[in-house]
Protein backbone atom coordinates (compact mmCIF):
# COMPACT_ATOMS: atom_id res chain seq x y z
CA UNK A 1 0.00 0.00 0.00
CA UNK A 2 1.15 3.50 -0.84
CA UNK A 3 0.73 6.27 1.75
CA UNK A 4 1.35 10.00 1.31
CA UNK A 5 2.74 11.82 4.33
CA UNK A 6 3.14 15.51 4.95
CA UNK A 7 4.08 17.93 7.70
CA UNK A 8 4.75 21.54 8.45
CA UNK A 9 7.74 23.05 10.27
CA UNK A 10 6.38 21.89 13.66
CA UNK A 11 6.76 18.22 12.83
CA UNK A 12 9.65 17.22 10.54
CA UNK A 13 11.31 14.92 13.07
CA UNK A 14 8.09 13.09 13.94
CA UNK A 15 7.23 12.82 10.24
CA UNK A 16 10.60 11.17 9.56
CA UNK A 17 10.11 8.73 12.44
CA UNK A 18 6.58 7.83 11.26
CA UNK A 19 7.83 7.46 7.68
CA UNK A 20 10.56 5.04 8.81
CA UNK A 21 8.03 3.13 10.94
CA UNK A 22 5.70 2.73 7.96
CA UNK A 23 8.52 1.66 5.66
CA UNK A 24 9.62 -0.97 8.19
CA UNK A 25 6.07 -2.34 8.00
CA UNK A 26 6.31 -2.62 4.21
CA UNK A 27 4.41 0.50 3.15
CA UNK A 28 5.62 2.68 0.30
CA UNK A 29 5.65 6.26 1.58
CA UNK A 30 5.56 9.40 -0.55
CA UNK A 31 6.94 12.33 1.45
CA UNK A 32 5.17 15.61 0.69
CA UNK A 33 6.38 17.47 3.78
CA UNK A 34 9.20 19.79 4.66
CA UNK A 35 12.58 18.81 6.04
CA UNK A 36 14.06 19.78 9.42
CA UNK A 37 15.01 23.46 9.42
CA UNK A 38 12.61 24.38 6.61
CA UNK A 39 9.52 26.51 7.17
CA UNK A 40 6.31 25.63 5.41
CA UNK A 41 2.60 26.22 5.81
CA UNK A 42 0.29 23.35 6.77
CA UNK A 43 -2.34 24.09 4.07
CA UNK A 44 0.27 23.48 1.37
CA UNK A 45 1.28 20.09 2.78
CA UNK A 46 -2.35 19.12 3.34
CA UNK A 47 -3.31 19.96 -0.23
CA UNK A 48 -0.33 18.04 -1.65
CA UNK A 49 -1.06 14.90 0.38
CA UNK A 50 -4.78 15.05 -0.36
CA UNK A 51 -4.07 15.32 -4.09
CA UNK A 52 -2.18 12.03 -3.90
CA UNK A 53 -5.13 10.40 -2.11
CA UNK A 54 -7.92 11.77 -4.32
CA UNK A 55 -6.01 10.87 -7.49
CA UNK A 56 -5.79 7.27 -6.30
CA UNK A 57 -1.99 7.28 -6.34
CA UNK A 58 -2.04 6.72 -2.58
CA UNK A 59 -4.56 4.72 -0.57
CA UNK A 60 -4.40 7.09 2.38
CA UNK A 61 -2.57 10.07 3.80
CA UNK A 62 -1.00 11.13 7.08
CA UNK A 63 -0.61 14.78 8.04
CA UNK A 64 1.34 16.09 11.03
CA UNK A 65 1.51 19.67 12.29
CA UNK A 66 1.73 21.12 15.79
CA UNK A 67 -1.73 20.01 16.93
CA UNK A 68 -3.15 18.19 13.91
CA UNK A 69 -6.03 20.64 13.84
CA UNK A 70 -4.83 22.94 11.07
CA UNK A 71 -3.99 19.98 8.87
CA UNK A 72 -7.43 18.45 9.41
CA UNK A 73 -9.19 21.75 8.63
CA UNK A 74 -7.26 22.15 5.38
CA UNK A 75 -7.56 18.48 4.36
CA UNK A 76 -11.31 18.42 4.91
CA UNK A 77 -11.71 21.26 2.40
CA UNK A 78 -10.60 18.87 -0.36
CA UNK A 79 -13.48 17.09 -2.09
CA UNK A 80 -13.33 13.37 -1.38
CA UNK A 81 -11.22 13.64 1.76
CA UNK A 82 -12.41 12.52 5.18
CA UNK A 83 -9.60 13.55 7.52
CA UNK A 84 -9.63 12.61 11.20
CA UNK A 85 -7.57 14.41 13.83
CA UNK A 86 -6.75 11.78 16.45
CA UNK A 87 -4.64 11.62 19.58
CA UNK A 88 -5.51 8.08 20.72
CA UNK A 89 -5.96 4.69 19.06
CA UNK A 90 -9.69 4.24 19.64
CA UNK A 91 -10.57 7.28 17.51
CA UNK A 92 -8.03 6.35 14.83
CA UNK A 93 -9.52 2.87 14.55
CA UNK A 94 -13.14 4.06 14.48
CA UNK A 95 -12.29 6.81 11.98
CA UNK A 96 -11.48 4.01 9.54
CA UNK A 97 -14.04 1.42 10.65
CA UNK A 98 -17.09 3.70 10.86
CA UNK A 99 -16.21 6.77 8.78
CA UNK A 100 -13.92 5.33 6.10
CA UNK A 101 -11.48 8.16 6.82
CA UNK A 102 -8.70 8.37 4.26
CA UNK A 103 -6.40 10.88 6.00
CA UNK A 104 -5.06 10.70 9.56
CA UNK A 105 -3.96 13.94 11.23
CA UNK A 106 -2.19 14.41 14.53
CA UNK A 107 0.03 16.88 16.32
CA UNK A 108 3.71 16.64 17.13
CA UNK A 109 3.08 18.87 20.14
CA UNK A 110 0.24 16.60 21.30
CA UNK A 111 1.48 13.03 20.84
CA UNK A 112 4.88 11.45 21.26
CA UNK A 113 6.57 9.06 18.88
CA UNK A 114 5.14 5.91 20.48
CA UNK A 115 1.58 7.20 20.36
CA UNK A 116 2.10 8.37 16.78
CA UNK A 117 3.13 4.84 15.82
CA UNK A 118 0.07 3.44 17.61
CA UNK A 119 -2.20 5.87 15.74
CA UNK A 120 -0.67 5.01 12.39
CA UNK A 121 -0.86 1.27 13.07
CA UNK A 122 -4.52 1.47 14.11
CA UNK A 123 -5.42 3.62 11.12
CA UNK A 124 -3.58 1.58 8.49
CA UNK A 125 -4.68 -1.82 9.78
CA UNK A 126 -8.39 -1.10 10.20
CA UNK A 127 -10.67 -1.56 7.20
CA UNK A 128 -13.97 0.24 6.68
CA UNK A 129 -16.72 -2.00 8.05
CA UNK A 130 -18.91 -1.55 4.98
CA UNK A 131 -21.89 -1.59 7.31
CA UNK A 132 -25.02 -0.13 5.69
CA UNK A 133 -25.67 2.41 8.47
CA UNK A 134 -22.11 3.76 8.30
CA UNK A 135 -22.20 3.91 4.50
CA UNK A 136 -25.52 5.79 4.65
CA UNK A 137 -23.89 8.40 6.89
CA UNK A 138 -20.83 8.72 4.67
CA UNK A 139 -23.16 9.20 1.69
CA UNK A 140 -24.85 12.04 3.59
CA UNK A 141 -21.46 13.65 4.23
CA UNK A 142 -20.67 13.36 0.52
CA UNK A 143 -24.04 14.91 -0.36
CA UNK A 144 -23.27 17.88 1.91
CA UNK A 145 -19.84 18.19 0.30
CA UNK A 146 -21.32 18.10 -3.21
CA UNK A 147 -24.07 20.58 -2.38
CA UNK A 148 -21.53 23.10 -1.05
CA UNK A 149 -18.85 22.59 -3.69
Amino acid sequence: MKIAIGNDHAAPELKLAVKAHLEEKGFEVIDMGCAPGERCDYPDAAEAVCAKVTSGECAMGILICGTGLGMSYAANKVKGIRAACCSEQFSARLAREHNDANVLCFGARVVGEGTAFDLVDAFTSTPFSGDERHQRRIDKITAIENKNA
